[in-house]
Order: structure tokens, then sequence, then C-alpha cells
């Protein structure tokens, strides 16, 4: 496994990083035990890395993962709170569960703009605070927008940048796929320390796994990338790939033809709240209930997590 520095924060990460998402509720809701295993079974092939956020629910997974591991394993999370208070709670909640006596990186979740960015600025005072105090020792934003990676590049409290970028641009907001390669080369030149999201789209660029990985690991600025893994199999493939090994071809098909869809199951009321929730705007309601344009969507799972009926779910 190859492993880089993340920009000017010092901390050197594995060019993988373990996207938590996938094995928690929003997605495919792994018991504590098989998602730990999963998380347990890539750091042992060598990441140090991994992903989460207090959205994704999945703290328990990674404490239970980390479970007596001797070496030292970075953990990014991220908040949506936008006050000093929530955001005090949301870092205490995070040390708490995952049993940590700090955060590796701290960062503000899903930002747009500049003007998002500073309507979090109580927030963002009080993770400079718990910086200068040792809980947290980095900080800054993820962001699905171009604008969002801007804006963030020019704020020098800013320590880490974590934009989706993936083969086809899927899911990015505000321009193209180069918009956003020209913001992350931006951002690069301003010391930011960048790693990426979304390199498979979700599991939208599955069926072409290896070229997806390809292109973000030509991207030379950014130090990793996160790749969301449920299965054991995800892992090894994954790891082959990142660490520039061959895959088995019996591996790669089991990897390669598994696509990713939204469920939406067929008690759904039609209440609306998965609507306002998608920020890519992949959701409507007909005849009563939600349905999906799966030309936009991320398959992020954001939606489920606001669904009162439990009946949304990547799967």
């Amino acid at each position: 496994m190859d492993y880089r520095i993340l920009g000017q924060t010092g901390i050197k990460v594995s060019r993988l990083c373990f996207g938590a998402l996938t094995v928690g509720p929003l997605q495919a809701a792994l018991s504590l035990e098989d998602g730990a295993g999963v998380i347990r079974r890539a750091l042992e092939a060598g990441v140090n890395f991994i992903d989460t956020a207090e959205y994704y629910r999945t703290y328990p997974y990674i404490q239970k993962a980390l479970k007596d591991m001797e070496r030292e394993v970075v953990i990014a999370t991220k908040s949506y709170a936008y006050t000093r208070r929530g955001m005090q709670e949301s870092l205490e909640k995070a040390l708490r569960e995952l049993k940590r006596d700090y955060l590796d990186i701290f960062l503000l979740h899903e930002q747009e703009s500049y003007r998002t960015i500073r309507g979090h600025w109580d927030a963002v005072e009080y993770l400079l605070e718990a910086k200068k105090a040792g809980l947290v020792r980095a900080i800054g934003i993820s962001t699905h927008c171009v604008e969002g990676v801007r804006a963030a590049a020019r704020i020098p409290e800013f320590d880490v940048i974590h934009p989706l970028i993936n083969l086809t641009g899927v899911g990015i907001q505000g321009g193209t796929r180069e918009d956003m390669l020209e913001a992350i080369a931006e951002a690069a030149v301003f010391g930011k320390g960048l790693y990426g999201m979304k390199a498979l789209g979700g599991g939208n660029l599955i069926p072409s796994v290896e070229e997806a990985l390809a292109f973000v690991l030509n991207i030379p600025h950014l130090a990793s990338v996160a790749v969301g893994m449920r299965t054991p199999a995800e892992v090894d493939f994954n790891v082959a790939v990142f660490s520039g090994q061959p895959v088995p071809e019996d591996l790669r098909h089991r990897v390669g033809t598994v696509k990713r869809r939204l469920h939406i199951e067929s008690w759904c009321r039609g209440c609306g709240c998965c609507v306002e929730r998608c920020t890519a705007g992949a959701l409507s309601l007909v005849g009563g209930r939600a349905v999906v344009d799966t030309s936009r969507c991320r398959l992020c799972g954001y939606c489920g997590a606001v669904c009162p009926e439990f009946c949304i779910r990547v799967i």
C-alpha cells in the first residue's frame, strides 16, 4: 500500500481510504460484527485511513474494528452542525463513540460555497479551538460542488478538502468534471490536503471499476481516495488495485458485475422528505410515491436517513 502526506497537515494516509458509509444503515446495513469485519480486513491489508460522518451512524462499526489495533489509524469524520454548541456536541459524540482522545480530521459536511461556509462559521471557530486544544488535528470541508472547493481553498483556516470527483463526473454540482479537476488543482496550490470521494459514482461506475479507479489514482493532487466497501471481496479488489497488484479474474468478475441501486419500498407514502433532502435532484413524487432518476442519483443513501417510513436504501 502506498502512503502520502495529506497536504500540509503532516498526516500520513494510505492511498485507499475506507469509506464507511457503505457498511452502515444508510446502505448495506450490515450487522455490527460483519461491518466491523469488513473494515478490519482493509486495515489488516494496509489501509490506515477511514472516512465517516456523524450522519452515517457508523461509529460503532469503526470502534469495534479498531479494537486491539496496535498501529495508528487516521479517522476523518464530518458534521452538519452550524453552531458552536452543535459542533461541540458532534465532536464529543465522535470522541465518545469511537473511544478516541482526538480526531485526526473534522469536516463541515456537504458545503456548497463561500456563503454556506460562512453560515457555519460559529462551528468553524469551535473546531479551531478544538484543534488548538489537541482534540482535532485538521479541519476543512467535504463538498460535491466546484464552488465549494474553490471557496475552501482560499480560507486559510482550512487544512483539508474532500471533493467529489470521478471518471464521468456523476454527482458533481456547479460544473463539469474538468471544472472540478481545475478547482482541485487550485486547492493544491494553496497547500490544502485533498482526498477524493465517490470515485465509483456511488456504485454507478462499478461496471467499469478499474478504469474509474485508474482515473482518480492518476489525479496527482489527491493524497487518498475514499471508496465504499461492503464485502471482503470488494476490500481485496480495491487493495489490489491501489497497491498496483494484479487482480485475480474471479475477483474481478465478482466485483465488476455487482451494480447498486436505490430501492424504494412499496409502502412509500409520498411525504416528500427524501425529495427535499436530495441535493442531486434525483428524486421526485409521481403518483403519490417517490421515484428515482437513476441518471442523477449518486447512490449516497442520504435520502434514506430522512425517510420516516424507513423505505429507502441503497442495495
